[in-house]
């Protein structure tokens, strides 16, 4: 078998989440904040916003006292007792309460021996601090207090910016947790004896049965007993139409219901529901790592070290050239700040966590982010044919009737007929004619005839129906336009049905496993993306190239067995092609973890499916292209953002040293702070720009 990337194994944190409306609020923060920038770990928007408002306050009598405002404008800072001891006091305090988090975090990456962004600034901002104290305790010098307030402001402003875009990137799970209620209203008794009480959701058990009005969201995953109405299950489906919902139907909790009421009996609560099955996967696709992640990691590491190094570079060179120590610790100080790896470490994780929300959005929900990171290299998709590219029920897929009589007419004849009969080939007769909205006429006399057909009276006329051996039977013949749709729709594997007045057949039905409607543009969109389409099914070959010939597909794997269809996707990977299979996820699960890219399609909200990289929550196959767009989409922008973040810092580190002092260019530390938090908005801006993709 080919190399498999590994799956994550599935975390279940956010699962309690969904159990309770009280924690919407911290709804895959936790879990999604670490995972897709651990530099943040522990901290908050909240966090970041209150330091630096604060931090801001304390900067400002660090800049009116300070040296390089009053030397810049040329005015001097009132005179009050203790002045000269302002920016000192002042600087210290925003170095010990703005600059926490960043020491902080460094000591937590050198303890985990991964020195990164948090032990650049942290460097900086103590090398600055501990020189600025020297300074102020006699050794020959100009401080760098305002330097370093500003420094420590301006970066915390930055990340504050920073993690206000990752919480919006990964607000999939917080949205999807507010959709649970935080009460539930319960019903116990019929009738006069009937009582309703309100109750928390965490409260309600299997069998409970509740009530849920006209508007209000459904507390649990249930089946419907009592009322009729329509439910909104966008935001868990992908799907934008109401759903009908009526006594018998299932209903998923955080769905909303429309205007009717709808009386629910619990089937699933708290962990169990479809929608904390979901949470767990956002969760979960928001964990994994995916190659382009470790690669921008790894970078990251590197560029840590040679921040260091230049540092050490720039300042002895500086000392060397005959600068004054404060010139020589100011350049290292700008140096060690522009140069930070936040851009890099940021480009990959924002866009990643920006497409998993995307892809939940819309019914897709990414297991495996390695997965949803192949599928933009695909070169062939195998779709299984049953349920998947058809319905998996029998339709009238074509008809053929005598002159005069016209499609609808025959098929609202041919459902009366039919309607009491219990054959599936019947089934596929009414169902067509209801999906046409044709209004069938009730039939009378009604009778089988075993092994042939079935005859019934409609409107006063007589009418038998049934296959070949109905026309033996009853010695009918077929006219020319029928017969030979009969010989073409026997050639194509499907079952001709007949039906049959006075002795003359007056129309002819093609059954068989209707094609969706959406198929046939899911196929054009594959092929307008350049990739190769493939049917693989058990059906006769006969069967199978009708379907293929109807929608355009490049090639056919018939009369497969469940047990080849691995050995079918290890083929094609030999011949050199990528391959995603697209099945249900059940039957097709050794095939799905065989090729490079497996989606389990159609599993509703039963997201328990363990086979696939993507789970497709509708069955509607043009997902498929979908997915291959949002891949493609996001590694475009991956691209953008790393070039972004490695340009800047091949520009900006030698810029920071003093290339170009020579020319009277000479950035101060606050000027590097402010480029390397632009430089990391600009990448944050630009992921966020992957939310106006068309998918």
């Amino acid at each position: 078998m080919p190399a498999r990337h590994g799956r994550p194994q599935g975390t279940g944190t956010h699962a309690g989440h969904a159990g309770h409306a009280g924690h919407a609020g911290h709804a895959g923060h936790d879990v999604t904040d670490h995972a897709a920038h651990d530099k943040h770990a522990g901290h908050s928007v909240a966090m970041f916003r209150s330091k630096f408002w604060l931090s801001l306050l304390l900067t400002l009598p660090t800049l009116v006292w300070g040296h390089m405002l009053q030397r810049a404008f040329r005015y001097s800072a009132p005179d009050v007792p203790g002045a000269p001891w302002i920016p000192a006091v002042f600087g210290t305090a925003v170095f010990v309460y703005g600059g926490w988090p960043f020491l902080a975090g460094a000591i937590g990456e050198i303890r985990n021996r991964l020195p990164g962004m948090m032990t650049l600034i942290a460097l900086a901002i103590t090398v600055a601090f501990a020189f600025s104290a020297a300074v102020a305790l006699g050794f020959p010098g100009m401080p760098l207090w305002e330097e370093l307030a500003t420094l420590v402001t301006i970066m915390l402003l930055g990340h504050w910016l920073e993690m206000r875009s990752i919480s919006q990137a990964q607000g999939a799970l917080g949205e999807l947790a507010k959709l649970l209620p935080s009460t539930a209203v319960r019903v116990r008794g019929a009738g006069a004896q009937e009582q309703i009480d309100e109750i928390p959701v965490t409260e309600l058990r299997d069998g409970d049965v509740v009530l849920v009005r006209p508007g209000a969201n459904i507390p649990a995953d249930g089946v419907v007993r009592a009322g009729r109405s329509t439910v909104n299950e966008a935001l868990l489906t992908g799907e934008s139409a109401p759903v009908e919902k009526q006594e018998g139907t299932k209903v998923i909790a955080g769905a909303i219901n429309g205007a009717g009421s709808l009386r629910v009996e619990v089937t699933g609560t708290g962990e169990r529901t479809a929608l904390a099955g979901i949470m767990r996967l956002v969760a979960q696709a928001q964990a994994s790592r995916s190659r382009a992640q470790m690669l921008a990691d790894r970078a990251a590491f590197w560029l840590t070290w040679i921040a260091i190094g230049a540092g050490a570079v720039t300042f002895v060179a500086w000392l060397a050239a005959g600068a004054t120590m404060a010139t020589a610790v100011e350049r290292l100080v700008t140096v060690l700040v522009i140069s930070c790896p936040h851009a890099l470490g940021l480009a990959v994780p924002l866009v990643l966590a920006i497409s998993t929300t995307l892809g939940a959005q819309s019914g897709l929900l990414v297991r495996d982010r390695r997965g949803l990171e192949e599928a933009r290299n695909l070169t062939t998709v195998v779709f299984d044919k049953t349920g998947t590219l058809t319905l998996g029920e029998h339709r009238v897929v074509a008809m053929r009737t005598e002159e005069g009589l016209s499609e609808d007419e025959a098929l609202r004849l041919a459902a009366a007929v039919e309607r009491d009969a219990e054959h599936p080939v019947a089934r596929a007769i009414v169902k067509s004619a209801a999906e046409r909205k044709l209004a069938v006429p009730a039939a009378t006399q009604f009778e089988a005839i075993p092994g042939r057909g079935v005859r019934a009276v409609v409107e006063g006329r007589q009418f038998a129906e049934g296959g070949p051996n109905l026309l033996a039977g009853m010695g009918v013949t077929l006219g020319a336009d029928i017969s030979r749709f009969a010989d073409e729709t026997t050639a194509a594997g499907r079952g001709v049905i007949y039906l049959v007045e006075s002795g003359r057949t007056i129309a002819a039905f093609a059954v068989a496993d209707a094609v969706r409607p959406e198929s046939a543009d899911a196929v054009k969109r594959l092929h307008d993306a350049g990739i190769e389409v493939v049917m693989m099914t058990g059906d006769a070959q006969a069967v199978a190239d009708a379907v293929a010939r109807e929608l355009g597909i490049d090639a056919v794997l018939a009369q497969v067995l469940p047990d080849q269809k691995a050995s079918h996707i290890e083929r094609l990977q030999r011949e050199g092609k990528r391959v995603a299979m697209v099945g249900d996820g059940v039957n097709d699960a050794p095939a799905l973890v065989t090729a490079d890219v497996g989606i389990a399609i159609g599993a509703g909200t039963d997201v328990a499916v363990e086979a696939g990289d993507v789970v497709l929550v509708r069955s509607d196959p043009r997902d498929v292209p979908r997915i291959v767009n949002l891949s493609r989409a996001s590694y475009r922008k991956m691209v953008q953002n790393l070039w972004w973040a490695a340009g800047y810092n091949i520009v900006a580190i030698p810029l920071a040293a003093g290339v170009l002092a020579p020319w009277g260019i000479v950035l101060t530390p606050a000027v590097g702070a402010v480029l390397m938090s632009l430089s990391t908005i600009i990448v944050a801006v630009n992921a966020q720009l992957l939310r106006r993709v068309r998918l």
